[in-house]
């Protein structure tokens, strides 16, 4: 089972990548530049959110988090898995990857700087 995981983990980030570049290069500028700027921030579960309100992180949240759903539930359902372990594994290795600074999210709804 935890094969089956770690695969799936796997394949949610490379899927994850590919729904990001289809987003076009400038995006996910802006999504870098967010994250610098301490304006949003990785969850644990996959997910991305404005660490403060603000329409602009927000609306940038919602717009990767719409395409992030959609590759989760996709990669949950050919494994056969639920979507939130999906999403669990894909925001340990989101929050891993993020450079130092980069606000994250604690499972207790925390954040903090990495």
């Amino acid at each position: 089972m935890l094969h089956r995981l770690r695969r799936t983990a796997a394949v949610a980030l490379l899927g994850l990548g590919c729904a990001l570049a289809a987003v076009g290069p400038a995006a996910a500028l802006d999504l870098d530049q967010a994250r610098a700027q301490g304006l949003v921030g990785e969850r644990f579960d996959g997910l991305l959110a404005p660490v403060q309100g603000g329409g602009e992180a927000e609306a940038l949240a919602a717009r990767i988090n719409a395409q992030r759903m959609e590759e989760y539930r996709r990669i949950a359902e050919q494994r056969g898995v639920p979507v939130s372990e999906v999403q669990k594994l894909a925001g340990q290795s989101l929050i891993n990857k993020v450079p130092p600074g980069t606000f994250v999210m604690t499972p207790a709804g925390q954040w903090q700087q990495k």
